[in-house]
């Protein structure tokens, strides 16, 4: 997993440093050249790289320099004399270079922006020149946060850049990720200057954490994971079908339907058996994993509540997101999943959604929480991990029940109740993405399509 920092302490990362820092602002420059290349700097193009007083200035001297020596026109709108030795340093080589420096002035012409300004030091009171920059038309390289981005809460409070890319260092810092961050910084960079460490305040989950369990020679149906959805009122059976037809594309080997309406779960979906809810009960032990949420309206929680009282593995979603069914579930010692969105979160835990509510409310109620979202949040009471895949194609009716029921899949099938969250996140937004490439995406492709990646 990718670890993300407070921006407070990859500062102290940064000041302990003994290293030689002129080299680790020359690999800064360098990375945030590269990246003005990826954004169209070339030969004969006109690059403007805005500069600071301060090292995150110094930065964009450098790579003025190396984008001169590409062949490009680099203009270096100055807002203040560097302040820092290295950033003097950098200065004084980009002027060697016949880089041409000027003030930093109103918005200018340029085939690509560099904002090296201030890297999040700098959130209100914003000069004039500078907020005239932001208007700017051309692809923005920022560099480590595009200047008015709070670098912890990502949060803008005037104004900010929006950049195409930005270039961080050493590690990713929670103000990438949070609030506002996204929309501002673009793709981000993670470049190695050669300064390491600091305490990880949450961590962003790659392909490899993304766990697919594999199935045994000897493998049958109910040994590879058995499914449960408790499936709801008359007008909304289609939402747990989604889901058991998700957890069965998703590699369960045993998928059923309990509902009252077995006529209506039958003519749905034939491939998935149905059984009356008022029989659960006495079945309950062959199942795994018990999906409660999709199509449960609030006329339903009487009849599911004493199988949640006796189920030993949870995931609970959309109806089943109340206080009242999680105590239920949580009372007769089943282990829960909760997938909230944030109207949800807020119904559940009392408080608004946040990364580190996530957290706290996982660990007082002792289950694991998915806060459904762009990053999604998980946690099972420690370090949030996010989830970065996916997108606003996944903004659809329905897609929230595909995921419970891949959720379940990757719990019935053997991982850990976090991992299979952490998991099955993962790869629906992957679906999510490449299925946007040439189609729009609904609940009942995603479920079709998610398949692909369950092996």
């Amino acid at each position: 997993m990718k670890p993300v920092l407070t921006a407070e302490e990859y500062r102290r990362v940064d000041q302990e440093y003994t290293g030689d820092l002129v080299q680790a602002m020359d690999r800064a420059g360098h990375a945030v050249g590269l990246a003005a290349a990826r954004a169209g700097a070339a030969y004969g193009t006109t690059v403007a790289v805005l500069v600071g007083p301060g090292n995150n200035g110094g930065d964009g001297y450098v790579a003025a320099r190396y984008l001169k020596e590409r062949g490009a026109h680099v203009v270096i709108h100055a807002l203040a004399p560097p302040s820092t030795a290295e950033a003097r340093d950098a200065a004084a080589k980009a002027k060697a270079a016949r880089v041409l420096v000027q003030g930093m002035g109103d918005i200018e012409e340029a085939d690509v922006v560099i904002d090296a300004l201030f890297g999040g030091g700098a959130r209100r009171g914003l000069p004039a020149e500078v907020i005239s920059w932001m208007q700017t038309d051309a692809p923005v390289i920022a560099v480590d946060y595009p200047t008015g981005l709070d670098p912890d809460t990502g949060i803008v409070e005037e104004n900010a850049f929006r950049a195409t890319e930005t270039v961080t260092f050493s590690t990713l810092k929670t103000g990438h990720l949070r609030g506002s961050g996204p929309d501002h910084c673009g793709r981000v960079t993670v470049a190695d200057i050669g300064i390491s460490g600091g305490e990880p305040s949450m961590y962003v989950a790659e392909e490899q954490d993304a766990l697919l369990p594999r199935r045994d020679r000897t493998t049958h149906k109910w040994s590879a994971g058995a499914v449960l959805v408790l499936a709801g009122s008359a007008g909304l059976v289609g939402a747990s079908v989604l889901a058991g037809r998700a957890a069965l594309k998703f590699g369960a080997g045993t998928v059923y339907l309990a509902s009252d309406r077995l006529d209506l779960v039958q003519q749905i979906a034939p491939e998935l058996p149905a059984i009356r809810t008022d029989e659960v009960v006495d079945r309950l032990d062959r199942f795994d994993v018990v999906v409660a949420g999709p199509g449960l309206g609030e006329s339903d929680a009487a009849s599911i509540r004493p199988i949640l009282a006796r189920a030993e593995q949870i995931v609970l979603d959309a109806g089943g997101l109340t206080p009242a069914t999680l105590n239920v579930a949580k009372d007769g010692g089943g282990i829960v999943v909760a997938t909230p969105h944030d109207a949800e979160f807020e119904r559940l835990a009392g408080v608004e959604a946040g990364t580190f509510a996530v957290r706290s409310f996982a660990a007082r109620e002792g289950i694991v929480v998915l806060n459904k979202g762009n990053p999604t949040t998980i946690s099972d009471g420690g370090l949030p991990v996010l989830v970065t895949t996916g997108g606003p194609e996944l903004a659809s009716i329905g897609t929230g029940d595909v995921l419970s029921g891949m959720i379940a899949a990757m719990w019935a099938r053997g991982l850990d109740p976090m991992v299979a969250a952490i998991s099955a996140s993962y790869w629906h937004g992957v679906a999510g993405g490449e299925l946007a490439e040439h189609e729009s995406v609904t609940a009942e492709v995603l479920a079709d399509y998610i398949s692909v990646h369950a092996w």
